[in-house]
């Protein structure tokens, strides 16, 4: 039983951190953008931006 009046405010305390997290990440704007990382997995941006780097160096 005692141990149940521990667990309690313990697991409210957690529950209370990550309700704060997740609105100061909701607030701070990590979810706007959510085709970023879906488009940074199928995209190599470093291959594109050194042939577009190319291109500029062959045609001034």
């Amino acid at each position: 039983m005692t141990n149940l009046l521990m667990l309690i405010p313990v697991a409210l305390v957690l529950g209370a951190l990550g309700l704060v997290g997740f609105l100061w990440a909701l607030r701070s704007g990590q979810f706007e953008d959510l085709d970023g990382a879906a488009n940074r997995i199928l995209f190599d941006y470093d291959e594109l931006e050194q042939k577009t780097d190319d291109n500029e160096k062959q045609h001034p």
